[in-house]
């Protein structure tokens, strides 16, 4: 098959109102941080996601940073986190000086096991980070539980959450601090960048102050504390509103795209689909992921392998935190096994998924997934 008919894994849709924003912001000279697209972005994000703040960064990696300092969390405490999900989550503890206490995930939903989690609180845990896992929300109303009673933070990570909801309220809206991500294959896209989302207003200026280097509001280049410049850009918050006007007709797209690949999956031996619903909300399909089961006679990097020679894009599932060679250098984790997390790591990977994915790419990703297998 030649490259010219190669599907992406992702692609986003950039046709509604990008370009008149982003010509506003060149026409009149506001590219940078200081302009004005930035607090509206801000301001229509946390309206849509029912928080009162909401404060706009670089990439959602920094808006983890920024959300474990300014809960004040450091060295000797620890938070409970995922082992299956992006390094940004445990490298945002490890970075605080924290540690990152790890809980395996469902096999159904990929999720992290909730069940898990009381058995790893210690007299040292500050906080639960809550992350969402490829389109199906965690269960957040044992988490919320089990932070009051112990007194913990939980810190919300909906990167991959925009427009879902837990039980008809929006992802994101939960616990102390959420955060999200905005980078291409989200469904708002900014190309890249965050948002770090509170009640709180007083956390809410902590995290602005973080993100900008802690000038001191009275004097600027005089500072009290260490901060970044994370700032995000004029030009991103642009397009943030511009995708932020369509994010019901994405999610209307991505749920029709899911449905679409379930169905004509259906009944195929040795995969596991994605699970199209919960008691608590219908998956929005972040990404289309599979898993082989264990009696097919290859893992996951063949079956990629083999799907690429169909001009067919894939990505693999995260790779444990336990596993990961730069923890294990630092002496995390020595021992710990988590065996769902394992499975899926090396079993598990998607398929094109993308915002301008056409049912004609579907049906052609579908006929190559099944004829790997055959």
């Amino acid at each position: 098959m030649s490259q010219n008919n190669f599907i992406p894994v992702n692609e986003p849709l950039l046709n509604g109102n990008e370009e008149k924003y982003l010509v506003e912001c060149i026409r009149t000279g506001w590219i940078s941080s200081e302009g004005p697209f930035i607090k509206q972005f801000e301001t229509q994000f946390s309206a849509r996601v029912g928080r009162k703040y909401g404060v706009a960064v670089s990439n959602g990696s920094v808006a983890l940073d920024v959300a474990v300092v300014a809960l004040g969390i450091g060295p000797g405490d620890e938070v409970i986190i995922p082992t299956f999900t992006i390094i940004s989550c445990a490298a945002a503890v490890v970075r605080s000086g924290a540690i990152p206490v790890l809980v395996d995930c469902d096999p159904i939903t990929w999720n992290m096991d909730v069940d898990q989690i009381e058995a790893r609180i210690t007299p040292r845990t500050k906080a639960i980070m809550v992350v969402h896992i490829f389109g199906l929300p965690v269960d957040i109303d044992p988490l919320l539980t089990l932070a009051r009673n112990h007194g913990l933070k939980i810190i919300e990570d909906a990167a991959e959450m925009h427009g879902q909801t837990y039980k008809g309220q929006p992802c994101g809206s939960f616990g102390d601090i959420s955060t999200f991500s905005f980078y291409p294959n989200k469904h708002i896209t900014t190309g890249e960048g965050g948002m770090i989302m509170t009640n709180d207003p007083i956390l809410a200026e902590k995290c602005r102050s973080l993100r900008n280097l802690c000038f001191k509001p009275e004097q600027r280049f005089v500072h009290d504390e260490l901060g970044w410049n994370f700032r995000m850009t004029n030009l991103q918050a642009a397009l943030g509103i511009a995708q932020l006007e369509r994010l019901d007709e994405f999610v209307q797209i991505k749920r029709r795209m899911g449905k679409r690949y379930s169905k004509l999956l259906a009944n195929t031996k040795g995969l596991q689909l994605p699970l199209g619903k919960t008691d608590f909300a219908d998956n929005i399909y972040w990404v289309y992921a599979l898993v082989l089961d264990n009696n097919v006679p290859f893992d996951a990097k063949e079956a990629m392998s083999r799907l690429s020679q169909h001009s067919i894009g894939t990505r693999p599932f995260f790779w444990p935190m336990h596993e990961q060679p730069v923890f294990q250098k630092m002496g995390l984790f020595s021992g710990e096994s988590h065996p769902v997390a394992e499975r899926i790591a090396r079993r598990g990977f998607y398929i094109p998924s993308g915002m301008a994915l056409t049912d004609e790419q579907i049906e052609r990703s579908v006929t190559a997934v099944k004829g790997i297998l055959q």
